[in-house]
């Protein structure tokens, strides 16, 4: 019998009694400015939109819910290179099923290279983080590509009935690797109990089946469906007239020279 999955995490409830004005950020973002909750899929949530939607804001948000550090990592990842996340956690609370997850962790493309250099850490002489680079699979994230240490990552440090956060994951990602990301995904979900939450512009990504994938537009969140993304739209009218859609693209720069 194929997993239904655990959902450790079932709702997102924005407290908007405790916030002071919605006409700051992150509050203004018109993704959170009518935000009362999210309801998380029991296996994966997709987080889908332009960039400046507010994904990345309520996945930091969740992470810090969560007690991960919004920067990237897990529990004990304590490094911050600056404050830039915002406040919303504060306001906003996690719904959560009786059951408890085993582990967590936050993947996110744009801080990972802070993480890899955290973890290769060794001023101290009497501890050095380089000591759980086991738990990365043994090598320096340093000593691999972009897209071999977020593999490496998902591979070995994810262990499985936990709550795990990706932020545009496919950045590091060729297309091939998006496919292994999906791969991983479904072993996570499937087999080892575990509940996913995804911030992507993948459509590769985003076709993982029966997810949950929410829209954030000018018109707030809304669930959608695989088919009705504008990622999948847009790949696949590009993907079947690449060069009508060039010359659409080019004709208009051709007219300004």
């Amino acid at each position: 019998m194929r997993s239904q999955g655990i959902g450790y995490l079932l709702e997102f409830v924005l407290d908007r009694e405790k916030v002071e004005s919605f006409d700051e950020y992150p509050y203004s973002l018109p993704a959170i400015a009518d935000l009362r909750s999210l309801k998380f899929h029991p296996k994966v949530t997709f987080f889908v939109g332009e960039n400046g939607s507010g994904k990345s804001t309520i996945l930091e948000a969740i992470a810090a819910a969560v007690g991960l550090n919004p920067e990237g990592g897990s529990r004990n990842t304590t490094f911050s290179t600056k404050e830039t996340h915002s406040s919303l956690f504060e306001n906003t609370r996690l719904i959560r099923s009786p059951k408890r997850p085993y582990d967590s962790y936050f993947l996110r493309a744009e801080s990972f290279y802070n993480l890899a250099t955290y973890m290769d850490d060794d001023d101290d002489p009497e501890y050095s983080r380089k000591d759980y680079l086991w738990m990365y699979g043994g090598r320096s994230l340093h000593e691999q590509s972009h897209g071999e240490s977020f593999i490496a990552t998902m591979t070995n440090k994810l262990r499985g009935a936990g709550i795990y956060l990706f932020d545009e994951p496919e950045a590091a990602l060729s297309p091939s690797r998006q496919l292994a990301a999906l791969a991983i995904f479904h072993k996570l979900v499937a087999s080892m109990e575990s509940q996913l939450i995804v911030a992507t512009h993948s459509p590769i990504l985003m076709a993982y089946p029966d997810a949950l994938i929410y829209n954030f537009s000018d018109e707030g969140i809304h669930p959608i469906d695989y088919k009705d993304t504008e990622h999948y739209a847009i790949t696949k009218e590009f993907l079947n007239k690449p060069e009508k859609m060039m010359q659409y693209l080019f004709e208009g720069l051709d007219e300004e020279d």
